[in-house]
């Protein structure tokens, strides 16, 4: 039996003039993510949206509403996410000073009824998550450099999407893996190929005519 993939498009390539029209051709095309990038311009050098945009969106349009916090401060704004109507909160691996903060966000936020998940910038080692792999929900590998869309592919992020899926088989955790970051046809390919069960898109499907195509694309390999 053929695995099945998501494709979460990317809200940051959107075109906020068109955004209603946008956004109902995912749900045409059965979208069922919403990925949120959230820039606060100090963890990594970009600012994008925030919390009143998600509040605006999310009693009109049915989506799992994935948010990737790239922020200095997860401890304070991951939870203002939760509240806000988030499904998935990811957190940067980064971004904390301890272990213990790290395992006390996720608890935190788990009593707030949302999913958790830990993302990992392309520099740092995949294998920093294991002490903590057993208590998420999503792994968000990041296969450019955060900050900026439009970003080439860095293959460098294909082992570490390998070693995620092994580690899931071996110890029956129940994780899901999610890539963002340069993702087409081709590279998308590769990281289902890998073990990922989310691919994050933005400039490869918004404003394309034939945005449709490209999302079965993806999802079909």
């Amino acid at each position: 039996m053929k695995k099945k993939v998501y494709v979460a498009p990317s809200l940051l390539a959107a075109d906020f003039r068109n955004l209603h029209n946008e956004l109902l051709i995912l749900q045409q095309n059965k979208v069922k993510y919403l990925h949120f990038d959230v820039m606060d311009g100090h963890f990594v050098p970009n600012l994008s949206f925030g919390i009143p945009i998600l509040e605006a969106l999310k009693p009109h349009y049915k989506f799992i509403y994935d948010v990737h916090l790239m922020v200095s401060n997860p401890e304070f704004i991951a939870p203002k996410f939760a509240e806000a109507g988030a499904d998935i909160v990811t957190f940067h691996l980064e971004a904390m000073k301890t272990g213990n903060d790290v395992i006390k966000l996720i608890k935190e936020l788990r009593l707030m009824g949302v999913k958790v998940g830990i993302s990992v910038k392309p520099n740092t080692p995949v294998e920093d998550l294991a002490p903590i792999l057993k208590d998420l929900d999503l792994v968000l590998v990041m296969s450019v450099e955060p900050g900026f869309g439009g970003q080439g592919f860095l293959r460098s992020a294909l082992p570490k999407i390998e070693w995620l899926d092994e580690q899931r088989k071996k110890y029956r955790y129940q994780y899901v893996i999610e890539v963002d970051g340069g993702i087409n046809a081709e590279t998308g390919a590769q990281c289902v190929a890998a073990g990922v069960d989310i691919l994050v898109a933005g400039s490869y499907l918004f404003g394309k005519e034939d945005i449709a195509e490209r999302i079965n694309g993806l999802r079909n390999g």
